[in-house]
């Protein structure tokens, strides 16, 4: 029942995908202005090269500004842009303190997108379905603790309780390893803090408390790398344990597959591919056609370093994604579940 859902899931779109394709526009938007709400993370890193590499192809000049995780300077950056005249303006929110702003735009009638994260009154937004992408990894979890754990889950839960899209990612994973492994456990539900230092101390206290889990979930990668180091600190073998990460941010997720023995499973949301949507979309607004309030950016669950090497290439350094591969992959037409943007 559910391979057959997903096969009808994605031939809806596909043709959403042909549907959205911006090579049929009439009109390119000349400038497009982008404020990011954190450049020095990773993720954000690779969403700005996909978004620059879509605006090269497509022949628009591409500005980018970092908010550096402040509302009043995103506000002030994306009001900058507004008043220089920009055929469209993308945002990534540091918080709700933007609403006012989404007023603002609509009001001018200038075409805003935003990317990531919902906030009150928006148009639209571009993001991966968080907890798909959770629960496409849980499935995947279940069918590896089938074969390699006993047929037991015991999860560790690195997570994030202050972002919806967080507590939806680490849903969907209970939910989709729940759906091979009905008897699966939350034994140890936590607030990693999403990043590596407190996600390694939350993990370590957690584990002192209670270590009888088989499987570490982190909702990003750093929280998956701090859990991990957490167990690996406490001098247990990684034999019998799995890891999971979210996000394929950058190299951590890539070097962690490579070397650690229990990171088997990442849920890759192909931040690159998000820029590169968020493009398209952008053209959308300039050319005033309907858009949902979600335009999905795909997600992929990677099993093992012969799935990434599917998707990236990697010198030294850096990390180059394969585009072939990632724009074969379809989206849903829509979430399974998605936070309240009432």
């Amino acid at each position: 029942m559910m391979a057959r859902l997903l096969r009808l899931l994605s031939v809806g779109a596909a043709a959403l995908t042909v549907a959205m394709t911006p090579a049929h526009a009439a009109r390119m938007p000349r400038k497009i202005g982008y404020v990011t709400n954190y450049a020095t993370h990773e993720w954000y890193q690779n969403v700005i090269k996909g978004m620059k590499a879509r605006a090269a192809q497509l022949g628009i000049t591409l500005e980018v500004r970092d908010a550096n995780l402040d509302v009043n300077r995103e506000v002030s950056a994306a009001e900058d842009f507004m008043a220089e005249g920009v055929d469209v303006l993308i945002v990534t929110p540091v918080n709700e303190g933007i609403v006012p702003l989404v007023r603002r735009a609509k009001e001018e009638a200038i075409p805003l997108l935003l990317e990531g994260s919902p906030v009150k009154r928006m148009t639209t937004m571009v993001a991966t379905c968080d907890y798909d992408t959770g629960y496409l990894a849980g499935v995947e979890a279940g069918h590896y603790a089938q074969s390699h754990l006993g047929g037991t889950a015991k999860v560790m839960n690195v997570g994030l309780p202050l972002l919806s899209a967080t507590v939806l990612r680490a849903h969907g994973f209970m939910d989709g390893l729940r759906t091979v492994l009905p008897g699966a456990a939350l034994v140890n539900d936590i607030d990693g803090g999403g990043n590596p230092d407190t996600a390694l101390a939350a993990s370590s206290a957690a584990l002192a408390r209670n270590a009888d889990i088989n499987i570490i979930y982190g909702i990003n990668d750093s929280s998956a790398q701090g859990g991990l180091q957490a167990w690996k600190a406490s001098g247990r073998p990684q034999t019998n344990l799995l890891v999971v990460g979210t996000g394929g941010e950058g190299l951590g997720f890539i070097h962690a597959m490579n070397t650690e023995p229990a990171y088997k499973i990442e849920a890759a949301m192909f931040p690159e591919k998000e820029g590169f949507t968020a493009i398209d979309a952008a053209v959308r607004l300039f050319n005033k056609e309907k858009v949902p309030q979600q335009i999905v950016s795909p997600s992929a669950a990677i099993v093992g370093a012969a799935g990434w090497r599917k998707y990236y290439a990697v010198a030294g350094n850096v990390r180059t994604i394969k585009w072939d591969a990632v724009n074969r992959l379809t989206p849903p037409p829509q979430c399974m579940k998605t936070a309240d943007r009432s």
